[in-house]
């Protein structure tokens, strides 16, 4: 289309820029309020952590609370948020499945309560200490419960960093040392998420369709789309980093390639070792300091090795006050919960026989609220746009 300009010559007619557009040119500036991604994981595995150190039932369902209120308030308007509802019935399934357990394959703790006997079914010489069937008692349900309990809260936490963090924005704050692992991350971490959201859609497009989508059926028929679907665009957001060049090598001297490598496979013994220390009894005095000194020496290694990559950060996530007040809030909640499991083992593993009710300890519950900062130091997510009000043209 041509219109006459100025000079009474026809032109071409320049498109007019919307009201409230974004000029031309001028980048679009990323929201003050986004959290670093890092912080809302270490928050999480720290409030797990904290579910490893104890079997009370009050103190668990403390922590699972503390974790959904989180969620709830601060969770992103986005597909890959809904994750949290998938992760809360896979605990769910443990839960019930290692009760399940408990009574068929019975259980190793003496019990007077008798609830029920089951037919018990004769195993071999070879199979001894294992049964099927025979006399549930209360004390070795509750002891089944209080252990999955402990699992689930473990898992819900895992689901709540992954409804609050982007995968994507999580991704791009890997140091650069770590650009080989990028591919298999990047497809590890959007993977659920994807899987997931298009579960949502399937469903919902099945059921607009008048087919079924539930039962034996639905997930026979929606299993094998969604699976294909979810690692199709995990593999091509990967493709798209390779794309970019991501994994670009700096030369780097032979010395500090063996120093890095020392470093960080010195730094992650270590880090497996202390944490093996702190998930146990037994190691609770050594546990901690070779934790620190791995976590040092891998810090230390990475560090290094990001001397060789040569990639850049576009818009790279700061980690400002709020991400340290995030992350010491959960790893207060796991020191307290240790230092408590050091001074007064009982009241974080509840005995089950004699057959008594859980008594909740004061301060390792007041300590457990202090995960609840992060819904009063960040702001609340953007509400979703609604996109009949979009401008149109």
């Amino acid at each position: 289309m041509r219109e006459a300009d100025g000079s009474g010559r026809p032109g071409l007619t320049r498109p007019r820029p919307e009201r409230g557009a974004q000029p031309a040119g001028v980048p679009v500036p990323r929201p003050r309020h986004a959290l670093h991604p890092g912080a809302w994981w270490l928050w999480a595995l720290a409030l797990g952590t904290a579910a490893t150190r104890t079997t009370n039932p009050l103190l668990l369902a403390l922590l699972i609370t503390v974790s959904g209120y989180v969620v709830a308030v601060r969770r992103p308007h986005t597909p890959w948020a809904r994750s949290y509802g998938a992760f809360v019935k896979l605990a769910a399934a443990v839960l019930m499945l290692r009760l399940a357990f408990a009574i068929v394959l019975g259980s190793p703790i003496p019990g007077t309560h008798t609830l029920f006997t089951l037919p018990e079914v004769p195993l071999p010489d070879w199979a001894q200490g294992i049964r099927l069937g025979g006399r549930v008692t209360a004390e070795g349900l509750t002891f089944a419960l209080y252990d999955a309990l402990r699992l689930a809260a473990l898992l819900i936490c895992v689901g709540a960093a992954n409804a609050l963090a982007s995968p994507s924005r999580l991704l791009k704050s890997l140091p650069g040392a770590l650009y080989e692992l990028g591919v298999a991350v990047v497809v590890a971490l959007t993977f659920a998420p994807n899987l997931i959201a298009d579960v949502r859609r399937l469903r919902a497009a099945r059921r607009l369709r008048g087919r079924p989508d539930k039962g034996v059926r639905g997930l026979v028929q929606v299993g094998l789309p969604v699976l294909e679907g979810a690692l199709e665009r995990s593999v091509s957001l990967a493709a798209a980093m390779d794309a970019r060049g991501y994994g670009r090598t700096a030369e780097v001297p032979a010395a500090v390639r063996r120093t890095t490598a020392a470093l960080t496979l010195g730094g992650l013994l270590g880090v497996c070792a202390g944490t093996y220390g702190l998930l146990t009894a037994a190691g609770g005095s050594y546990g901690l300091p070779v934790l620190l000194a791995g976590l040092a020496s891998a810090l230390a290694g990475l560090w290094l090795g990001g001397r060789r990559s040569v990639r850049t950060r576009y818009r790279p996530d700061p980690w400002d006050a709020r991400a340290w007040l995030v992350s010491a809030s959960g790893a207060a909640v796991a020191a307290l919960l240790i230092l408590a499991g050091s001074l007064d083992p009982g009241s974080l593993d509840p005995g089950v026989v004699p057959l008594e009710p859980p008594a909740l300890p004061l301060w390792p519950a007041a300590a457990v609220l202090l995960g609840l900062l992060p819904a009063f130091v960040t702001p609340a997510p953007e509400a979703p746009r609604d996109p009949r009000k979009e401008p149109t043209t």
